[in-house]
């Protein structure tokens, strides 16, 4: 076997779970459907993932996994299957990518290659989901620390908007701590089923409501050594393809939205607009509207594969690559809030009722759409188009 082979394998392995995901799209679109009006975690669908095999992307083939490569090695594979699964459904998709994301951050963190493994074979065997409990915003209750003691450390504090968090006996979080009085000198791997950890419940939003995303607090939670380390700093590559993220989820709920709204257009007897016309399909004014919308997709698609191939075949991240998703996560947001507008105007008051669940492309979009402002990322890209010099990414972006 030549040495291309196993390469060559892993990217028949990856096109095969893309594959699967499209077949499994109407049911991961009806998984979705009955989470979000139940305003639940949509477990169900998070394990046919798991069963098609969805999670070896988030593994290195040195573990048994189809990650390989650097970082961002088959970078557009990825981007692919988050967003087919947005388009059945945005809270699925945006638990799976977060998986993701830490799995990434785990597997490069320098741990030592048993707690690799571990954490590798529970993805692999038990559909593992991981959590990036980052966020401190709005806890009132400073910054969550990490106190050495002998053989680890014990973990204390609040953290906000831990998405992916529906599910704590599968669930490992990964958390960002303060230590010895530096922020950020301390990442731990801790079990969100774990004694010394709360799970108050209070995501209570308009939408992505299966992301779970509520608040956490430990309360002197043990964590051992080798499963603690001290990150590095920002990665300009990783930010770029975290913004990718958000692009290909927001893309998703759009195509999402559209499928939605054409195939019910399609249906036998659907009205159009005008009444000279027997029904829908026929109507110019519909098709000129499908039209529009359908070129705002194409161009929203064409823009996050651009990014991606230029995430795929670099390793280090210029200010032109940055710029490149932001404009893809821009303008993947604005199409998702378009179509899944325009999906009611083409369908008709009778799909407002709860029994069609169209409402939630919009609600989740327009809920994700609001994660980060959208001016701040306008402004970014006009001052690199303007003065042609990288500007300073966090004086744009909030941390």
């Amino acid at each position: 076997m030549s040495a291309a082979a196993p390469a060559e394998a892993a990217v028949h392995e990856r096109a095969e779970v893309l594959a699967r995901v499209r077949e499994l799209h109407g049911e991961l679109t009806e998984g979705g459907r009955r989470a979000d009006a139940e305003a639940r975690d949509p477990a169900e669908n998070l394990a046919v993932l798991f069963r098609i095999g969805a999670g070896r992307l988030c593994v290195p083939t040195a573990y048994g996994g189809l990650e390989d490569g650097g970082s961002f090695a088959a970078w557009p594979a990825v981007i692919d299957t988050i967003t087919e699964i947005a388009s059945a459904d945005g809270p699925t998709a945006q638990n799976w990518l977060t998986t993701w994301l830490v799995a990434r951050m785990i597997f490069t963190s320098g741990m030592p290659p048993a707690t690799l493994e571990w954490v590798a074979d529970r993805l692999l065997t038990e559909g593992l989901r991981l959590v990036s409990s980052a966020a401190e915003t709005g806890s009132g209750s400073g910054p969550v620390t990490a106190r050495d003691v002998p053989g680890g450390v014990m973990v204390n504090g609040t953290k906000t908007f831990n998405s992916n968090s529906g599910d704590p006996e599968r669930t490992l979080a990964h958390v960002h701590c303060t230590r010895a009085g530096v922020r950020g000198d301390c990442s731990a791997l801790v079990a969100l089923d774990d004694p010394g950890v709360t799970l108050h419940g209070d995501w209570d939003v308009m939408g992505q409501r299966g992301t779970c995303s509520q608040t956490v607090t430990y309360d002197d939670v043990f964590v051992p050594d080798g499963q603690h380390y001290r990150p590095e700093g920002v990665n300009a590559l990783f930010v770029a393809a975290a913004v990718q993220f958000h692009a290909a989820l927001l893309h998703g709920m759009a195509d999402g939205a559209f499928r939605a709204m054409t195939g019910h257009v399609r249906r036998p007897g659907h009205r159009g607009t005008l009444p000279s016309y027997p029904d829908a399909v026929s109507d110019p004014l519909v098709q000129r509207r499908v039209g529009e919308l359908s070129a705002r997709l194409a161009a929203s698609r064409a823009l996050l594969r651009e990014s991606a191939r230029a995430v795929d075949t670099v390793d280090a991240v210029p200010a032109a690559i940055r710029a490149a998703s932001f404009r893809s996560k821009l303008v993947a947001s604005a199409t998702a809030l378009e179509i899944s507008s325009a999906l009611f105007d083409l369908t008709g008051a009778r799909t407002t009722a709860n029994s069609h669940g169209f409402d939630r492309y919009w609600r989740n979009a327009r809920t994700f759409a609001s994660h980060d402002p959208a001016d701040a990322k306008n402004a970014y890209v006009g001052a690199w188009e303007l003065t042609g010099t990288e500007p300073d990414f966090f004086a744009f972006q909030r941390a």
